[in-house]
């Protein structure tokens, strides 16, 4: 996020695993990008339960670890739990929405799927490159 400073581009480092800080943050950062104040950068920390990749067995890293931070961080399941008790919302609801999260990710997987790839032209659409 401090990458930016040297160009003139505000930034912060925000919890990524707190929902509402996020939304606070994007909040900010919509609201310097929509006053015409230029870009802003946004630098979320968040925790990765796996490894890098598929080669990655993360062994770096013990299973209580991992276990402690889904248990006491996991944004999903704080956020389930405040809707359950700050804003008392049912377990169906949150079955409903769950089931209907599962639809659109699987829609949108079939739609990504079954889209052709994109041209080699389409590559930069709407990429800033510097000095272009």
């Amino acid at each position: 996020y401090k990458r930016g400073e040297s160009f003139g581009i505000p930034g912060e480092k925000v919890d990524g695993q707190d929902f509402f800080a996020v939304y606070d943050a994007i909040a900010r950062a919509a609201e310097h990008a929509r006053t015409g104040k230029g870009p802003y950068l946004l630098e979320m920390d968040t925790y990765r339960y796996r490894g890098h990749s598929m080669s990655d067995p993360a062994k770096y890293r013990t299973k209580d670890e991992v276990d402690g931070i889904k248990q006491h961080r996991d944004p999903v399941e704080n956020m389930k739990q405040y809707l359950l008790t700050e804003r008392n919302v049912s377990e169906d609801v949150l079955k409903d929405m769950d089931k209907d999260i599962k639809a659109k990710v699987a829609e949108a997987e079939k739609f990504a799927k079954e889209s052709p790839a994109a041209s080699m032209a389409e590559l930069y659409t709407d990429i800033f490159l510097p000095n272009n």
